[in-house]
């Protein structure tokens, strides 16, 4: 009997258990109407919850009762919360996260094995969103990340190769220090085989979230590993970003592009596979017009196959665009303004669209120039990411990366003349000052624009023009892997232990050919064929088809290197401390193929000028090298909380970085000019971040040092592009960026960021590669191209209908070359943007966006460069630099469906 009752109570409070238990389910989006796949459901201070899935839903039961609070994170968004009744009936919710505008809530992807917030990381990160990508249209890389503390980033040259300048360290700007990445893997695993930037390889997309920025600390240890930081753009999944996306971009002087995106779920409802497709078609006529379009075309996608324990990714890209690429050229003496040409109107570049389909003989046969691509790049990558979980405390990733590109670098550099006694011919002069140059003595001449045979005045002005193909094909192969244990200790401690692996193999070609141009000076100039009678009475053919020096091939080397390190960290949560340590250790091998070159007479024509007749090519004969380089690399970083706003942060590490194997020309079978080896860094940074709702930021000093740095620079003698000088520095530098986001209301956002630096060369021998000799030079003085000062300020509304921005980047005065001859002025761009999103048919799932901008909008001509191919630069009549792009309107629709 005591039995029956026992069982009879037992049942009793089993049923009442389950009876009192609560449904709640629901959706979370964003105010966008869109799903928000993966936030946090809880009811406060209890372990009851749950995560959405894809289409942002959620279901469980709790069998907590009264009034609790519902609380729904994820990480970007503002923390909801809600207080239910908790009665035994079931809860349906409709949940909408608002975007929080404090960056430093946002998740860190790059350097890093686990899945932290900004704020929680131990060193400076900076982030920037796709839909503000896209509301600005950027004219380049430059665009994206020149808000960034600490970088001075350049974008004068247009879409491509933006010189990239990260806290003091000294290069001759592209990617040297920083490789840019996505998805975590860099798009050329070994800088330096053909000295083209990581960014010709591919564009951004609308199909990217975004863009992270890891400067110092352990972005020195994971995977490719970078001395200064790591740009990674993060591609959208169709898992965690389902939808459709459509973007019309309309700009100034003949630019139309269209971005699309769309992703979701493949098979059916049960199905756990997804894709993702994204890419872009385009057409641009500017930002400089030139004659010879740029326009391309770009596709990456990746299909995504989740199971219980983990996933597989599979990414690829396909290419195939032309961008025209700008150099510097003449520019009035003292203001350093535009000079008007010969039809009155300023000349914004030289580039000359009567040039497209250039050929000439060669000894190996007919060359045909592709300077009408500009900078072309064809060919795509596949990229496979496996994570797997082992176990609930031990995960494995692995990434496998194969890339092929053609790619060729057109050079146009107008007005690098050598004609008269100082190079006259490099400014634009009169032509008869110019055929004077040629032949004081000459009896007269004949000068005719190409196709044409009316005879030129005089005084029309020309000038001089060095063109170079740089042809580029490369294929790299990579790979990483890594295994993260997480111990948890019985005080409620924790460490993530990464042991990883990274290797990779590069192979490229450097080879070069070079004519150089006579033109008129204008926009889009003609070309001219200009015949001359000597002081003896002889007709010497000067130009011909405007190809005054058929050149030839200078360069035909091709290169290979190959890395492969392990690496050891351990992230580890000691209560409000928090520290990242790490481990690193890289070989590196690498062979130069140097191939000789010889000159022949190709043209048989007595009257011309051996310039014309003479052209240089392949002798079939190559002189190798192999060389071999070590190094190590430790991080020590630690964070600590000092309350629930502010952290405090610090961290160390020492790193190196292999130099550009393309400047240790064999000099015979397996000898080099120099040793191969590692350039040394030592980086330090010290700082606090603030997460409050209404203001957030960072603030940091940091110290860093190189020794050991091999810099190649390059100059035009006797009318060619050679390596003239080889550097050996060591650099210090001491800076302090600060970077802020303060709400002035719940739409309207005032954000900024300042950099403060003082950089010195405190070591530098030249070796003259042309005449010999070895100097000390330039010690004492500050890095080129880099400035001391930068800052931007931007307003930012965004109320879901309305939006508007605007924005204003400064860079400080800086000097054009190390030894500090040239200083270049401030530069102030200032941008402008607006927006108007409305639905339809009441529907937040489809949704458009009208939208204005404009770059430059007070078109600034400041001068981001001086003649890097001219060291010994001064100020006189003329001064060859090259200003920022002008002023450009942009308008945007963008649908999402």
């Amino acid at each position: 009997m005591m039995k029956k009752a026992l069982l009879l109570s037992l049942s009793f409070f089993y049923f009442s258990v389950l009876w009192s238990q609560t449904e709640i389910s629901g959706t979370v989006k964003n105010q966008n109407g869109m799903p928000v796949p993966g936030a946090n459901i809880v009811l406060k201070n209890s372990d009851q919850g749950s995560v959405t899935d894809f289409d942002g839903q959620f279901v469980f039961s709790t069998n907590l009762s009264g009034q609790q609070d519902l609380e729904v994170s994820y990480v970007g968004y503002k923390t909801f919360s809600q207080s239910i009744d908790l009665s035994g009936e079931k809860i349906m919710l409709d949940i909408v996260l608002a975007e929080s505008s404090n960056t430093l809530d946002e998740v860190v992807l790059t350097s890093s094995a686990t899945f932290r917030s900004q704020k929680n990381v131990p060193m400076s990160i900076s982030s920037v969103k796709q839909s503000s990508i896209t509301k600005i249209s950027p004219n380049s890389q430059a665009d994206i990340i020149r808000s960034v503390p600490g970088i001075t980033a350049e974008g004068g040259g247009g879409e491509t190769a933006s010189n990239v300048f990260v806290r003091g360290l000294p290069s001759g700007g592209q990617y040297v220090f920083n490789p840019l990445q996505y998805d975590g893997m860099p798009l050329m695993s070994t800088f330096g085989l053909n000295s083209s930037a990581h960014d010709v390889y591919a564009r951004p997309d609308i199909g990217m979230k975004g863009v992270e920025f890891v400067r110092g600390g352990a972005s020195v240890l994971y995977g490719a590993g970078s001395v200064a930081g790591i740009i990674n753009y993060t591609s959208k999944t169709g898992d965690a970003n389902p939808g459709n996306i459509i973007n019309l971009e309309w700009g100034e002087k003949g630019r139309l592009k269209t971005d699309f995106y769309t992703g979701g779920k493949l098979g059916g409802e049960n199905s756990n596979t997804y894709y993702a497709f994204t890419g872009f078609a385009r057409y641009d006529e500017g930002p400089i017009v030139t004659g010879l379009p740029t326009k391309g075309i770009q596709f990456r996608g990746n299909i995504k196959q989740k199971f219980d324990k983990g996933s597989f990714t599979l990414h690829g890209q396909l290419i195939n665009d032309n961008a025209q690429f700008f150099m510097p050229l003449p520019l009035e003496g003292g203001t350093r303004t535009r000079i008007a040409g010969n039809d009155g109107e300023e000349v914004y570049q030289l580039l000359s669209s009567q040039l497209a389909n250039t050929s000439f003989k060669t000894p190996g046969g007919s060359y045909i120039s592709p300077i009408e691509d500009g900078v072309h790049t064809g060919g795509g990558y596949l990229m496979s990411d496996f994570k797997y979980d082992l176990a609930e405390d031990l995960k494995m990733k692995a990434k496998v990366k194969y890339a092929k590109y053609q790619h060729n670098f057109a050079l146009y550099i107008g007005g690098n003349g050598n004609v008269g006694p100082d190079g006259e011919g490099s400014n634009p002069l009169t032509l008869d000052d110019y055929v004077n140059f040629l032949d004081e003595n000459n009896q007269g001449y004949s000068a005719t624009f190409l196709g044409s045979d009316q005879q030129l005045s005089g005084n029309t002005l020309v000038v001089n023009n060095l063109h170079i193909d740089r042809l580029r094909p490369m294929t790299d192969y990579s790979g990483e892997a890594s295994l993260t244990k997480r111990i948890e200790t019985s005080s409620g401690n924790s460490h993530n232990i990464t042991l990883g692996t990274f290797l990779a193999r590069t192979e490229a070609e450097d080879i070069n050919y070079q004519y150089r141009v006579l033109s008129e000076f204008n926009n889009d100039p003609q070309l001219i064929n200009l015949n001359y009678t000597d002081g003896l009475g002889a007709n010497v053919i000067y130009s011909e088809g405007g190809l005054y020096n058929r050149i030839g091939m200078t360069s035909n080397k091709y290169l290979e290197q190959n890395r492969s390190a392990l690496f050891i960290t351990d992230e580890m949560v000691l209560n409000r401390w928090r520290f990242d340590v790490g481990f690193r250790y890289e070989n590196t091998k690498g062979r130069f193929n140097n191939g000789g070159i010889a000159s022949e007479t190709v043209y048989s024509n007595a009257e011309l000028t051996p310039e014309l007749s003479d052209v240089k090519f392949a002798d079939g004969s190559f002189v190798r090298a192999n060389v071999e380089a070590n190094d190590w690399a430790v991080s020590l970083a630690g964070l600590y909380e000092l309350n629930t706003d502010l952290n405090l942060y610090a961290n160390f590490s020492k790193g190196y970085f292999f130099p550009q194997l393309r400047g240790f020309s064999p000099i015979a079978n397996d000898v080099t000019g120099s040793k191969y080896d590692s350039e040394k860094i030592l980086q330090f940074e010290a700082g606090a971040k603030l997460g409050k709702e209404k203001l957030s930021g960072s603030l940091a000093a940091y110290y860093v040092t190189l020794k050991d740095r091999i810099k190649i620079t390059q100059a035009i003698t006797n009318g060619q592009l050679v390596d003239q000088t080889r550097s050996e520095q060591n650099t210090a530098t001491i800076g302090v960026e600060a970077n802020w986001n303060y709400s002035i209301t719940d739409n309207l956002n005032f954000t900024g960021g300042a950099t403060y630096q003082n950089h010195e060369i405190t070591k530098n021998t030249d070796e003259d590669l042309i005449n010999g000799g070895v100097v000390s030079a330039n010690e004492g003085n500050e890095l080129a191209r880099q400035p001391k000062f930068m800052t931007n300020l931007g307003l930012y509304f965004d109320n879901n209908q309305f939006d508007a921005n605007a924005s204003l980047n400064h860079t400080g005065k800086k000097f054009a070359a190390d030894n500090n001859i040239v200083e270049l002025d401030p530069i102030s761009i200032v941008r402008l943007g607006v927006g108007y999103s409305f639905g339809f048919n009441n529907d937040s799932d489809n949704t458009m966006r009208i939208g204005a901008s404009v770059f430059n909008l007070l078109d600034a001509e400041g001068v981001t460069e001086g003649n890097p191919r001219d060291v010994g630069q001064t100020e006189g009549a003329f001064f060859f630099g090259r200003p920022i792009l002008p002023r450009r309107m942009f308008i945007t629709a963008t649908f999402n469906f």
